[in-house]
């Protein structure tokens, strides 16, 4: 048994003008919980991120919270590049539909990810 499925999408390629359409992200974050079955706790926050001198040149950011943990998406439309995180304590995550949805959504070409089984000691009762 684990405590929950964290799910790490890097996707490359992405169409600019999709990955920098606030509407959008929003979108992508008010509809991904319903379709993977997760209950939305809040609505989406998105922000814009301003460039830096470093290695990013702008895009959003974006977090919804579910009842069973979070989804963040952040975008560098400028790379055509999208890092997002979808992380739940409801086991038995579809991957692929996830990946498909975010490869659809945003036009991406390559897709590099990592599923990771968090919570693999959990207590199956209360400690204290």
């Amino acid at each position: 048994m684990h405590f929950g499925e964290h799910l790490t999408i890097d996707g490359y390629g992405g169409e600019k003008k999709k990955l920098n359409s606030k509407a959008l992200i929003l979108n992508c974050l008010d509809k991904l919980p319903t379709l993977l079955g997760m209950r939305i706790l809040a609505k989406p926050l998105i922000s814009w991120a301003e460039p830096n001198e470093k290695k990013d040149p702008g895009g959003w950011s974006g977090v919804i919270l579910i009842a069973e943990s979070h989804i963040s998406i952040h975008t560098f439309p400028e790379r055509g590049f999208i890092s997002a995180d979808v992380y739940s304590c409801k086991n038995g995550m579809d991957t692929k539909k996830v990946i498909a949805y975010f490869k659809n959504s945003f036009g991406l070409q390559d897709v590099e990810q990592h599923f990771i089984k968090r919570g693999t000691r959990y207590p199956d009762h209360n400690t204290a």
